[in-house]
């Protein structure tokens, strides 16, 4: 089923036991945070709605998306890759220039039409306008750790718009809020919204922001994704949920808005504003330290008449965010693969924050293959910060991390195989780098290594079952007295 907003989702895993209700009062300020985390930390979390939170008279709604089964359900698909097949596809298509190839060539134009989005007069998320006195204070934003500096948006999408290309972004940045209107926008340097502001700064010139509050799942998913450069991201929604996304313009600020959206924060961030952002307790499971990141101005708040205030919570590995980043991977496997055709499968462990480790197998046809695939994808988008990236033939499964050990310490030489690239950018949270957004990479290329790399030795045949014993046994392992075949 295609969600249209955030409460035909929450309607469909109520229906079927993925949720639960808290009714008995909660604190905006620590203690939802406490209980989400702890949920998450089980494995197998519902989400959660609090009912009832001191001060507010709107719910929050969190651990939305905390187990594999609920993204299925929120993106309507079994295999995420469909969404990174459907961008391939969208880029093999070339018109025909035959009548009768065109015509045959209807049918799919028609389909990427519906993709595309759509500007509406009205939209529930006008139910409620505030220009006058809008005000930060009255939604339950919340603070997640003792030391965090105050109260942060954790979950809200952040819309710009490329100044020279008009393209839109949504991106997920935190927010920490200062008073009634003042916020801090923390976009990294590596971000889109960063690189909009950038080129507004250069002309001093405000750049307009929308931060939208909940809406349907598959844009809150392209709010994270890493999607190509040039792709409209509320396009890409359309792509993953097959359905263009319904926007209505902002009140404030010359924008577009999903028109289900829950809540919307307009404004604008002026790059002659800096303010001292942070600390911030974030998913690396350290306080981020104080920095100095532009200021986000409040003028003007669209809502719902009665909204859900959707929150998200992070900290030491494996949280909420940890579920996206598996549907990442396998939704952009197949555009790994039409830049790097010998990939076989690629993962970024959780417990790696993700921008710490990444795992891709090979299927590997001459020497040196394994250093070209590190080239590769530390040039492709937010790839180009990942830390440590290792290689491995693909007859190992990246997502056992028995096997990747085994391969490391089977088939890799520390002088011979790891590559070690100083001076590169790296994520802005990395707490191990010596300088902020810059430090080093490491390259193991955990490949079986040919004479041609260096390896002098005869090469050692791996052991393995042959097929008549294997299918012997396979065959009497009942008779054996075991249930079932291991």
């Amino acid at each position: 089923m295609v969600f249209d907003n955030l409460s035909e989702y929450i309607n469909a895993i109520d229906s079927i036991g993925e949720l639960k209700h808290v009714t008995t009062e909660v604190n905006s300020d620590l203690e939802v945070a406490e209980i989400m985390r702890r949920l998450m930390y089980t494995g197998k979390s519902p989400a959660i709605l609090f009912e009832n939170i001191k001060g507010y008279n709107i719910p929050i709604f969190g651990n939305a998306f905390g187990t594999l089964k609920k993204l299925q359900i929120a993106l309507d698909l079994q295999d995420f890759s469909e969404i990174g097949n459907r961008i391939v596809e969208l880029t093999k298509l070339k018109m025909p220039s035959s009548v009768l190839g065109k015509i045959r060539m209807l049918p799919k134009l028609s389909e990427l039409s519906e993709y595309g989005p759509k500007i509406v007069d009205k939209g529930p998320v006008q139910e409620k306008t505030n220009t006058v006195n809008p005000s930060f204070h009255d939604f339950p934003i919340l603070k997640s750790f003792t030391k965090d500096a105050g109260r942060f948006i954790t979950f809200g999408m952040t819309i710009t718009k490329h100044p020279e290309t008009d393209i839109r972004n949504i991106g997920l940045y935190r927010i920490q809020i200062l008073n009634e209107k003042k916020a801090i926008m923390h976009w990294q340097i590596h971000k889109r919204g960063a690189q909009h502001y950038e080129i507004l700064k250069d002309i001093k010139k405000k750049i307009e922001v929308a931060v939208v509050i909940g809406s349907d799942p598959s844009t809150i998913f392209s709010s994270i994704a890493p999607v190509p450069e040039g792709l409209d991201k509320f396009l890409f929604a359309g792509i993953s949920r097959k359905k263009g996304i319904k926007l209505v313009k902002c009140s404030t600020v010359d924008l577009e808005v999903p028109a289900n959206a829950e809540i919307v924060f307009e404004g604008f961030v002026d790059p002659n504003s800096l303010e001292l952002e942070g600390p911030f307790g974030d998913h690396t499971g350290y306080y981020t330290p104080p920095d100095y990141f532009p200021s986000f101005t409040l003028t003007g708040v669209m809502q719902k008449e009665k909204p859900i205030y959707l929150t998200t919570v992070v900290g030491k590995p494996i949280l909420e965010d940890a579920l996206f980043g598996k549907v990442i991977e396998k939704s952009f496997l197949p555009l790994i693969r039409m830049f790097q055709p010998e990939v076989v499968d690629f993962t970024m462990p959780p417990a790696g924050w993700f921008q710490g480790l990444a795992i891709v197998s090979i299927r590997k046809r001459y020497p040196g293959q394994a250093k070209k695939v590190m080239m590769g994808l530390w040039g492709m988008g937010q790839l180009s910060l990942t830390k440590i990236l290792v290689v491995v033939d693909h007859n190992i499964n990246v997502n056992n991390i028995n096997e990747v050990i085994w391969a490391i310490t089977t088939k890799a030489d520390p002088k011979r195989d790891v590559l070690i690239i100083d001076n590169a950018p790296t994520d802005t949270l990395d707490p191990a780098s010596p300088l902020l957004n810059l430090g080093s990479k490491m390259g193991i290329d955990a490949t079986t290594t040919w004479k041609e790399e260096g390896y002098q030795r005869d090469i050692q045949e791996e052991v393995n079952v042959d097929i008549q014993t294997k299918t012997l046994v396979d065959k009497k392992w009942t008779e054996y007295g075991f249930d079932s075949l291991i």
